[in-house]
């Protein structure tokens, strides 16, 4: 076959071998990055933290579309203050809440994952009941223990293990 410039070029293969990278072992730094990160209490306090930023930003979001029930009785002034401390009280209470939903969820699920020695979805189902059955627990009057007997836990554990699986 010949170019534009009129010189000649080899035909190509019509199978052609993909290259097959080496395998690249991991650099002690890598390594102490993975040990560090499968702490479970390192691990736990991450996700705390983000869940807590996350919650931080449903709040404002969620704080901004609250209305004054007096709407038409406020000028534009008094909204504006209200919409504001309005966004501020739902963004600290969502994230806190947030906060304590991914320490709980992450801590138990890395707990349940070093005692089981695997890594696969039951680890994920138990640690939504876990953290289901404390976010419900924290509701109860009288805690876990009421009148000498396990509370009932309400719909908190399988409602958020089901909300949980839905992602």
């Amino acid at each position: 076959m010949a170019d534009a410039d009129g010189e000649a070029r080899e035909a190509p293969k019509a199978e052609e071998k993909p290259q097959i990278e080496p395998l690249r072992l991991p650099t002690p730094e890598e390594i102490r990055g993975q040990d560090i990160w499968n702490n479970c209490a390192v691990r736990s306090v991450v996700s705390g933290i983000m869940g807590g930023g996350l919650g931080l930003f449903m709040g404002l979001f969620l704080g901004a579309l609250d209305n004054p029930i007096m709407q038409d009785e406020m000028s534009t002034k008094q909204q504006f203050i209200y919409t504001a401390k309005q966004m501020g009280r739902r963004s600290y209470s969502s994230a806190k809440a947030f906060a304590v939903m991914g320490f709980v969820f992450s801590a138990a699920e890395c707990v349940i994952e070093k005692a089981r020695a695997k890594h696969d979805t039951t680890n994920t189902v138990v640690a939504g009941c876990v953290t289901g059955g404390a976010i419900s627990a924290r509701e109860l009057e009288g805690g876990l223990w009421y009148n000498g007997k396990v509370a009932y836990l309400r719909p908190g554990r399988p409602g958020f293990e089901s909300w949980k699986q839905s992602f």
